[in-house]
């Protein structure tokens, strides 16, 4: 977890090949799905093409589809998903039902005005037009407002690891590792 620009996704990558498990990205499975023309997929392009979110019900059964194939079975890193409490109570719901669970829940704390500088510099770095700071700091809001709330709900939990998300890269990845006992 974390906001935008946090480093979740270049993080995740680095954890993935030293665990050898899959990242399950919820954008990345609902492309799959909807490729591949599952039910689900077929169900989420609905409201993908008319311009909607796709809702949460549709969402973790995707999740709980790719969380059943073979690759996951030694585990697996969720990466943009849960993004509210309900997903979590949901995400929590499915995995009990395969008789699985969470073991850890990772926050990288960025300040919001680095998180601002990050995006604004990869805007720029990739030419990206769409994420002026009026953009970011909407997106920074609906973080807050969202998903802020899933780290009280990991921490009640006991399975929260709140990690620094400053400085350089390989020191932040240990700062995880050290958070992750491993």
């Amino acid at each position: 977890m974390g906001p935008p620009g946090a480093g979740k996704g270049t993080q995740a990558k680095i954890l993935i090949e030293k665990f050898g498990i899959p990242q399950i990205s919820t954008g990345d499975i609902l492309r799959a799905a909807i490729k591949g023309g599952t039910s689900l997929g077929l169900e989420a392009k609905k409201f993908i093409d008319a311009g909607e979110l796709v809702p949460d019900s549709v969402v973790i059964g995707i999740v709980e589809e790719r969380i059943r194939e073979a690759d996951c079975e030694k585990g697996f890193l969720l990466d943009g998903f849960p993004r509210t409490t309900p997903q979590a109570e949901a995400l929590d719901a499915m995995l009990q039902k395969m008789g699985r669970k969470i073991d850890h829940a990772v926050n990288l704390a960025v300040p919001d005005e680095e998180v601002i500088q990050r995006l604004l510099d990869r805007a720029v770095k990739e030419g990206r037009s769409d994420d002026t700071e009026p953009v970011i700091r909407n997106r920074i809001k609906n973080y807050n407002d969202q998903t802020k709330p899933l780290i009280d709900f990991y921490r009640n939990k006991g399975l929260l690891k709140e990690v620094n998300g400053l400085g350089e890269l390989s020191a932040i990845t240990e700062r995880i590792l050290g958070a992750l006992n491993v």
